[in-house]
């Protein structure tokens, strides 16, 4: 039997490891932390349970998809519950919970701009072609070759995928109003660059939002893990945790053995693993830049200087000793410049002046996650990846001007009812996750940055070397990650 290594235990590394599995392959993953998941990792604080990375369930096909493909269901690993409304939007003046019922969205906008009712009908209709054409064909290629884009379907349907029309644009085609176009842009911020640089074709992502839906799954993202651990582990996948990989013994192109540091009884060993494939589920320039030698990386310095890259976070968990009233799971605060945020990110990076930021409040949904009377917050600011000055001071700073905010919004008092503080930024992406410049979401979608124009999914100078998340094929986010693990699996099981 053939073994491969995997290097990392996020969703695309789950997602490898069992496609893999389920092809025959022994497969053994290293994952650096005491827990699988990466990125959505989760932290018990003080009787309170955070979702460190990922909050927001949206595409819920694709995790349906997933399971199917090993004969089982989302519903054999954890409950799902549609949000309604599916989030609250604060602006400067007032604010707009953004209904779950269609027809109730086509009123809502309707009465803030005439005609936009049915001119949302039109924004859909052309929505739902581009998620059907991306989910079921772009973002299951591996982009090894611009002759696996040679499809007729893609060819006859190019000009309505709007590939060459900005996010700005088409939204701006379609509506006037400010609040409109801001709401319809806002899913596209995460995946790494302004509306007016990311291809139109991301409004797929609006359909995602309106009509699949955001859903929570009782007890957490954190339970996504734990149902693809629990997979991986039915089908023989072996987990290593506190294994944190050092070095990629390389011969004549083709690695040889894995090293990777353990702390056994205090004390740090060094073990080798021989492969047959690995996979780098973890940073892909961490990868290329500390575990290989010069001459067997495929990118070099001034390529990854040059990359544009998804925002970072600076995240705060938080626990309160009482509950709120009036609070939704999901709020985003636009009550500030939408312009000025969005160019300190992605233009003149920069900690923000006045930063945007989005507020999970997963206690209002699920009872399990804090302690009984207590609420459980997460707040996120978006910002730039790269920055330097993540300090202690600054994360207060930033604290202050947030939770003052959302004091004055929810007319409630949060911060004299703070239990449990605690705050994750540039500085711990990098030390925890070895991320690239400290980011949070990995590569941007731009244009350029698309499909075969991503770092390949397979090294260029080493024959059993793969790679998989969001710094390669298809791109940033969890049902992204899935697929990414499937396209490089079939790769893998493709070549050897």
């Amino acid at each position: 039997m053939k073994n491969v290594v995997i290097i990392g235990s996020g969703f695309a590394g789950l997602s490898a490891a069992c496609f893999l599995a389920k092809a025959g392959w022994a497969v053994t993953i290293f994952e650096k932390q005491s827990m699988p998941g990466g990125r959505a990792r989760r932290l018990y604080a003080e009787g309170f349970v955070f979702d460190m990375g990922p909050s927001w369930y949206w595409m819920p096909d694709v995790f349906e998809r997933f399971f199917n493909c090993f004969g089982k269901k989302v519903s054999d690993y954890y409950l799902l519950e549609r949000l309604d409304p599916s989030y609250r939007i604060y602006w400067p003046e007032d604010s707009m919970d953004i209904s779950a019922d269609y027809q109730t969205l086509k009123n809502l906008f309707e009465s803030i701009e005439s005609g936009s009712g049915v001119m949302l009908d039109k924004f859909m209709k052309e929505a739902q072609y581009k998620y059907e054409v991306g989910i079921n064909k772009l973002v299951h290629k591996p982009g090894q070759s611009i002759a696996e884009f040679i499809d007729l379907d893609l060819i006859k349907g190019i000009f309505k995928l709007d590939v060459f029309t900005s996010m700005k644009k088409h939204i701006g085609k379609h509506f006037k109003n400010k609040k409109i176009q801001q709401l319809l842009e806002f899913p596209v911020l995460f995946l790494g660059a302004l509306p007016k640089d990311t291809p139109a074709l991301y409004s797929l992502m609006n359909y995602a939002d309106v009509k699949s839906g955001t859903w929570y799954p009782q007890g957490g993202m954190y339970k996504i893990v734990e149902g693809m651990y629990q997979l991986a582990t039915e089908l023989g996948v072996k987990f290593n945790f506190n294994h944190n990989v050092v070095k990629l013994d390389v011969a004549e192109g083709i690695i040889k053995k894995v090293h990777a540091e353990v702390i056994s009884n205090y004390e740090i060993k060094t073990v080798a693993f021989e492969a047959d494939v690995v996979v780098g589920g973890a940073d892909y320039h961490f990868i290329e830049s500390k575990l290989l030698s010069p001459e067997y990386r495929s990118y070099s310095d001034t390529y990854w200087t040059k990359r544009v890259m998804a925002p970072s976070c600076l995240i705060y968990y938080v626990g309160l000793n009482k509950k709120l009233v009036n609070v939704l799971h999901h709020t985003l605060f636009f009550d500030v410049n939408f312009d000025v945020h969005g160019k300190e990110i992605y233009t003149a990076a920069q900690w923000p002046s006045k930063p945007l930021f989005y507020v999970s409040v997963t206690s209002v949904s699920d009872d399990s996650v804090a302690p009984v009377g207590c609420e459980n917050l997460f707040f996120l600011i978006p910002v730039a990846a790269g920055l330097e000055g993540d300090t202690e001071k600054l994360r207060d700073k930033y604290f202050d001007d947030i939770i003052n905010r959302y004091e004055e919004r929810i007319g409630q008092s949060v911060k004299d009812a703070i239990v449990y503080k605690k705050s994750y930024s540039v500085s711990n992406f990098i030390e925890d996750y070895n991320a690239f410049k400290g980011n949070a979401y990995g590569l941007a979608n731009t244009l350029m940055q698309t499909a075969v124009l991503k770092p390949s999914c397979r090294s260029k100078k080493i024959k059993n070397l793969f790679y998989t998340g969001q710094l390669t094929v298809p791109g940033p986010g969890v049902p992204p990650s899935l697929i990414s693990g499937e396209v490089v699996a079939k790769e893998i099981d493709k070549h050897f």
